[in-house]
């Protein structure tokens, strides 16, 4: 159970706090604009941190300008640096690197070997300490404290009754995690001031080294299965994983790690994180859509593309009418039905419907609106008519008029 508070930047997590929605930009962080314009891109999908590498020293330069761009902009989203091998370096000979930043992500896996690594980590550590930003040590999978494997392997091999050579791997990210914790309070880094991760690709395996450090962790955990792959199979492997142990309440913040297609914007991520922790219902960013996946009684296509054309049009106007001070309209729940069997009930139960006739239908369909028959649409653009009424809908229910 997550005993702290983390403050960064604008936006809190652990604790009582809802949890937040987290992605990582792809670009060359060195080149300022395309950064800064994936950051904002991000962000206005709904990502709450955003994340991008910082592997050398012209990406450590480039930071506080994208930071500025950014903030330029009116977008306060936190900005986390990604640091791996050279860390120590980076933030050593570049503090406005370090000052742009609210967060650092630091893994005590490839920080070096024997005392370099103490030094090395604790050199991060003091100057992230210092400037009162927070760290997040995530340990990964593909590049565990290999000193650290060797020792539980070796003290494993000695018991009576050892465990697995796959048990001790997963212990020893969970021990990772925790012993570089542990390091960095000694080292002057407060305990509301870390988040700690521990990534593996494998769904139970995952399960298990985060039920190891909800045992016994009172940091604030970030989730996310790493590597979990292209399109429908690693939304499907996310949404397993994180939704477990979200429903456990272990989990502060999380990333969906997609591998996006040639050319297919990063926001996809984050919308698919957005909806788990919708599903689940511990946030809620979006208003509901509900649509039936059709059968032998809808022989047309005309309500899935309308349900298509309804969701496309929700998720691009949600951060206009955030921007215009709408209220309450995440909680707007929207049907498009394909037939008369459940068209009609659940028409009437959302807060705007549409339900088609079904077999044989012409381009006709029944509109409720807060559960009541308001009128019968027509005519060959009925998505576009359907979209006009949502749309005045929430001007009516949602805008700053309705709210004063």
């Amino acid at each position: 159970m997550t005993a702290y508070s983390v403050r960064i930047g604008n936006i809190c997590i652990g604790k009582d706090a809802p949890v937040a929605v987290q992605s990582m930009a792809n670009t060359c962080t060195a080149h300022v604009d395309e950064t800064a314009a994936q950051v904002l891109e991000l962000a206005r999908a709904g990502s709450e941190l955003v994340r991008f590498t910082v592997k050398d020293e012209d990406d450590a330069k480039a930071v506080p300008y994208i930071r500025d761009k950014v903030r330029e902009a009116g977008c306060q989203v936190p900005l986390i640096g990604d640091f791996h091998y050279n860390g120590h370096l980076l933030l050593s000979r570049y503090p406005d690197c370090l000052q742009a930043l609210d967060k650092l992500r630091i893994n005590p896996g490839n920080v070096g070997a024997g005392q370099h690594h103490d030094d090395n980590f604790r050199t991060m550590v003091e100057l992230i300490a210092k400037a009162g930003k927070v760290a997040r040590i995530g340990v990964n999978a593909g590049s565990i404290d290999k000193e650290l494997l060797a020792k539980l392997l070796e003290e494993n091999k000695q018991l009576a009754n050892p465990a697995t050579d796959k048990e001790i791997f997963l212990r020893t990210m969970a021990e990772s995690a925790m012993s570089s914790a542990k390091m960095a309070e000694k080292y002057g880094l407060a305990p509301d001031h870390i988040v700690l991760s521990a990534k593996i690709s494998n769904v139970p395996d995952l399960l298990s080294v985060y039920h190891d450090l909800n045992k016994r962790c009172p940091y604030a955990l970030h989730l996310g299965l790493t590597e979990a792959g292209v399109g429908m199979k690693g939304v499907i492997s996310s949404a397993v994983a994180l939704g477990i142990l979200l429903h456990e309440g272990i989990g502060n913040t999380i990333r969906v790690s997609l591998t996006p297609k040639p050319g297919e914007s990063r926001t996809q991520e984050v919308y698919a994180a957005q909806e788990i922790l919708q599903s689940l219902g511990l946030r809620q960013f979006l208003p509901q859509v509900v649509s039936c996946p059709g059968c032998g009684r809808t022989s047309s296509q005309l309500f899935q593309s309308i349900a298509l054309e309804v969701g496309k049009y929700l998720r691009e106007r949600v951060p206009i009418w955030k921007e215009k001070g709408f209220k309450g309209y995440s909680q707007l729940k929207v049907a498009v039905m394909g037939c008369i069997v459940n068209g009609p009930g659940e028409g009437k139960d959302a807060n705007i419907g549409l339900s088609l006739p079904g077999r044989g239908e012409s381009p006709r369909a029944l509109l409720f609106v807060d559960g009541h028959h308001e009128a019968t649409l027509d005519g060959d653009n009925l998505a576009g008519q359907f979209i006009e009424r949502i749309e005045h809908y929430a001007e009516l229910k949602y805008s700053s008029r309705s709210n004063s």
